[in-house]
């Protein structure tokens, strides 16, 4: 393996006190499934930086793979909102807590509000395109073999990942059904159409062509 406890390929853990505060804060409030997929979603995200050449504070990336999926919690299931918009709330209303700068807090909200939207993180601020890049490779494989197998074979063995798509698909029907209409136009409609008897898909075409509009 090419990595120690908390560095994995020259790449540490952020050792902050923000940085501890949110391991603790995320580490007592998700499940196993949960801390350990956001903290492969740090370092595949810092893995990607390297590739990419992209510089980035560490802190902020690291927040805003802790927090990006918080908002699956049995206590946003009747938000109302949008996983993903309660994750970055309550990522927004921790870093205030620790008087973080509004742009720093701007960057981690947006990351995490975007982590599930294709094509669109890529082009802004480097930790709001990595939050994505993490998730991405963590959970779709993409970029697989950027990423060196030794570093990859860091990460998941002190991070494993058993039977992870199967519980990382059941998470996200857990926490995305209970409020299945901010499910349209995302990737998450898939997954209640998939798991969700009776789910219907809310088809866009249909919404534009019976709107009350008379053409």
């Amino acid at each position: 393996m090419n990595g120690t406890a908390e560095s994995i390929s020259g790449i540490a853990i952020p050792d902050t006190k923000l940085a501890r505060a949110a391991t603790e804060f995320v580490r007592n409030r998700t499940t196993d499934l949960i801390f350990h997929h956001s903290r492969r979603v740090f370092w595949f995200g810092s893995l990607q930086a390297r590739n990419r050449d992209l510089s980035y504070d560490p802190e902020l990336l690291y927040i805003g793979a802790m927090f990006h999926d918080l908002g699956l919690n049995e206590q946003f299931h009747h938000s109302g909102r949008r996983f993903e918009v309660d994750s970055a709330d309550a990522a927004r209303e921790f870093l205030r807590e620790h008087g973080a700068p509004e742009d720093s807090i701007r960057r981690v909200w947006t990351a995490i509000a975007l982590h599930t939207t294709p094509g669109v993180p890529e082009y802004m601020e480097p930790e709001v395109a990595l939050v994505t890049a993490g998730v991405e490779y963590d959970v779709l494989g993409i970029g697989y073999h950027e990423v060196a197998e030794a570093d990859r074979l860091a990460v998941t063995a002190l991070h494993p990942r058993p039977n992870f798509k199967r519980n990382i698909l059941g998470a996200f029907t857990d926490g995305i059904a209970p409020k299945p209409d901010t499910a349209f136009g995302t990737v998450n409609d898939d997954v209640l159409t998939h798991f969700v008897p009776g789910h219907r898909h809310t088809d866009f075409v249909d919404i534009i062509q019976n709107s009350p509009w008379p053409s």
